[in-house]
């Protein structure tokens, strides 16, 4: 089945959604974060993975749309967190209505979210609620810890994939088992699905850290180089800070701790201590390390092998992707 038709279900069925009318100022700012568009990739999947065990998958559309309005409640937080001025190219909202606007909206949109959720049969209602519940705390754990980061020089590897694999892979691995539970997979599919998903979701975190350095600016998206800029504690930085030793540590060392700098330079120099080091091809060992294991994961899935291969290939092409 083409991805193309569970696309077309999502956008109709958000053409549908209400959010709520008044105040305008607490209802507005959701239709608008909303209407930014984005891949839609977490309810796209919920829907594939319903479709590998029932031919009946539109019955997962409502709960489907609940991960997608969870995940863009965690962006408008995120970007008052973060000061963020756009988002995909439009003010934040904060930036377009007011602060104390954008955390209430948000908080609304995570009862949208579990009022979506709700769409499920009765039988199988506890399970994915409480495995969303986690997963939503999970969520919001990966972000605190991400924000203790910025204050700390010592975060090893394996700190910064728990903290991906919190923030942003769990979501993209229950929005597959959400799928999976509501079309009545068995459980050890549905633990095949969400721990492919998090492996994938960790892949792709550090494929965008990687792209931040190497991409194309034109494919990417976004500005290469903004991580080494900010000082942002990436797969790649953190790996240099372990390897770097000698005159290379104490370059690395000083570009960090510079405060007036050139960013072009800053950027081609800690680039250039990242090819010494081998950091690029660490980090594409990393990617494909977890890539792997996620389609592992998918091929174990007791299910139809033409079905798989939808998500399979769906996925793929997902991670070929370079913005």
């Amino acid at each position: 089945m083409s991805p193309a038709i569970f696309i077309d279900a999502i956008q109709n069925e958000l053409q549908l959604t209400q959010y709520g009318q008044n105040p305008p100022e607490l209802y507005d700012p959701i239709r608008y974060i909303m209407s930014l568009g984005g891949k839609r990739m977490r309810p796209l999947l919920t829907l594939m993975a319903a479709s590998l065990f029932t031919d009946d998958w539109q019955k997962a559309v409502k709960p489907a749309l609940g991960v997608e309005v969870f995940h863009n409640f965690t962006l408008m937080h995120d970007d008052i967190m973060d000061q963020a001025p756009l988002r995909r190219g439009q003010p934040t909202v904060h930036e377009k209505w007011n602060q104390n606007s954008a955390i209430l909206s948000g908080d609304v949109m995570l009862v949208n979210a579990y009022d979506l959720l709700l769409n499920v049969e009765p039988s199988k209602l506890q399970p994915i609620m409480l495995r969303f519940s986690r997963t939503a705390a999970e969520v919001c754990e990966g972000q605190q810890l991400d924000m203790n980061f910025e204050t700390r020089w010592d975060v090893t590897e394996a700190e910064y994939i728990e903290m991906i694999r919190l923030k942003t892979s769990v979501l993209l691995g229950y929005a597959l088992e959400l799928g999976g539970r509501i079309a009545g997979a068995c459980d050890e599919s549905t633990r095949q699905l969400y721990d492919g998903g998090v492996n994938i979701g960790i892949g792709f975190q550090l494929k965008d850290d990687l792209l931040d350095v190497y991409g194309d600016p034109a494919k990417f998206g976004k500005q290469v180089g903004g991580d080494i800029i900010a000082n942002k504690k990436t797969f790649l930085l953190i790996e240099a800070l372990e390897q770097a030793e000698g005159s290379a540590k104490e370059e690395l060392i000083g570009w960090l701790n510079a405060i007036e700098f050139d960013k072009a330079e800053k950027v081609q120099a800690v680039t250039a201590i990242y090819d010494k080091l081998g950091i690029r091809e660490l980090t594409e060992n990393r990617i494909n390390m977890y890539f792997d294991r996620g389609f592992d994961c998918f091929e174990k899935i007791n299910a139809d092998t033409d079905r798989k291969n939808v998500l399979i290939q769906f996925t793929r092409q997902l991670i070929e992707r370079e913005s």
